[in-house]
């Protein structure tokens, strides 16, 4: 017999599964409102001041935004501040801006045991490979490899890539109902080899930031592995703790 004593869920939290569901479901799309805090406390028979607590913490996690005075939506990528939530360069000089990315490739492939590990494949499962640069002030400064389930972007295309106007995780949330909600990332030092150093106008050899990120969308599932050479002559990674 266990003697594991039972655990305990506060009420609160018991509502923000019952919300993450919801949104996982597609029951609330992005940038939709979701019903206000009294309506969810009839639906969940619980006070008002439960789904309060319950969304304060979605919205300090990034899954819902609240609107002084037109209620709580649902995060999305379109918005200001996530802009930058996944690329954390800063510019050593002057203000921030967002990168032009220039699309080199976007081809299938199969995946190496190493993606297919990160993303819950299988070994020799489809994939998209995306390479790119990102080049702030038309310095290229960032070269990226990108690699996406097979199955869920099978539509994606360089074309699609190059025609659209917004951000990448915006073309992921709006055409294939693919939201980035958090990352892993590991950071390490590395040589530029000879593509990452022809790409971003460096010599062999000049030490790069290596970014790898494991993005996740609802229920902790790896929807992308991205890895980055980044170069820091004029830039630094940034990052906040706590």
């Amino acid at each position: 017999m266990s003697t594991d004593a039972p655990t305990f869920s506060p009420l609160y939290r018991q509502i923000k599964g019952s919300i993450m569901q919801s949104l996982q479901s597609g029951e609330w799309r992005p940038g939709e409102a979701i019903p206000s805090e009294i309506e969810l406390a009839v639906r969940y028979k619980v006070s008002q001041g439960t789904v309060r607590k319950a969304i304060d913490e979605l919205a300090a996690e990034n899954y819902l935004l609240r609107r002084q005075g037109k209620g709580t939506f649902v995060a999305t990528h379109d918005e200001a501040r996530a802009q930058f939530r996944f690329l954390r360069l800063k510019p050593d000089v002057g203000v921030q801006e967002y990168p032009a990315g220039r699309l080199l490739d976007c081809k299938r492939a199969r995946a190496s045991a190493e993606v297919a590990r990160l993303l819950r494949l299988k070994a020799g499962d489809g994939v998209v490979v995306i390479l790119r640069v990102l080049s702030f002030a038309e310095l290229p400064t960032v070269f990226e490899q990108i690699y996406l389930p097979g199955q869920r972007f099978r539509e994606l295309s360089a074309a699609m890539l190059n025609d659209y106007k917004g951000s990448m995780y915006k073309l992921f949330e709006t055409e294939f109902g693919t939201r980035m909600i958090r990352a892993e990332e590991k950071i390490r030092a590395v040589g530029a080899d000879a593509t990452a150093a022809q790409l971003l106008g460096v010599p062999q050899r000049t030490p790069l930031l290596c970014v790898e990120r494991v993005a996740f969308s609802y229920g902790e599932e790896p929807v992308e592995f991205r890895r980055g050479y980044y170069r820091t002559d004029k830039h630094y990674y940034s990052n906040e703790l706590g």
